[in-house]
Formats: C-alpha cells, structure tokens, sequence
C-alpha cells in the first residue's frame, strides 16, 4: 500500500494527496480541492498483469470565444507497466522503466516537450 498521503508537485507546486477510495488492486489519492487526482491500479489475466500510474487535472481558464468566461479544462497522464506473468523480474521490469523516464527526463525534457507538441 502506498503512504497516505501521497504527494505530486506540478509547476513548483506540492500537492497533498489524501487516499480516497481503496480497493482491490486500486487506489485513488485526491487533492482537496478535487482537482488533482493520482490512481494506481492493477489487472491480472492468466498471462500478463497490467499496472497503471494515472494522474488526472483539470482547471478553469478563459474560454478562447467568450475570454471573459472561464471554462473547465482537463487532461491525464498516464504509464501502463505491461508485463507477462513471468520472464521478467521486478528488478528488470525496474530497468526498463527506469530507461524510459530517464530518456524523457533528458535534457530538461525535449521528448516530452515535442511528443507534445506533436512530434513523433
């Protein structure tokens, strides 16, 4: 089980995340304000076991038609951890994700700068 509450930090901002809902194979931490929320989950079949980090956010901001209105807007990030019930150890699946955030980490993010900005 994760600690309670778990923390993010976007746009130097920390946010406390209090456990919501808990249950089998999830759980879900969400801010007070509701406007962050983090979900982590598991699913299992008889060959592979599906994890998933999810963080969801949503704001107001000016609507693009009528500025002087605000409209909400949300979006999610999200890794899937997919793996096959055996083959592969915890520490290696480790590796490979550890191999993954550090290539989108790299140089103060530009994958994940062009990825989304629509670059492939």
């Amino acid at each position: 089980m994760f600690t309670d509450p778990q923390s993010v930090t976007i746009n130097a901002v920390a946010i406390s995340l209090p456990r919501t809902t808990s249950g089998d194979g999830k759980g879900v931490y969400t801010s007070a304000d509701g406007n962050v929320r983090e979900t982590i989950s598991h699913q299992e079949n008889k060959s592979r076991t599906r994890r998933m980090f999810r963080i969801d956010h949503q704001k107001s901001a000016p609507d693009p038609l009528f500025p002087a209105q605000n409209t909400p807007y949300n979006m999610a990030c999200y890794v899937v951890f997919d793996v096959p019930k055996v083959g592969y150890t915890v520490a290696e699946q480790k590796q490979v994700v550890d191999g993954l955030i550090a290539q989108l980490n790299a140089s103060s993010g530009a994958l994940i700068t062009k990825t989304l900005g629509g670059e492939s």
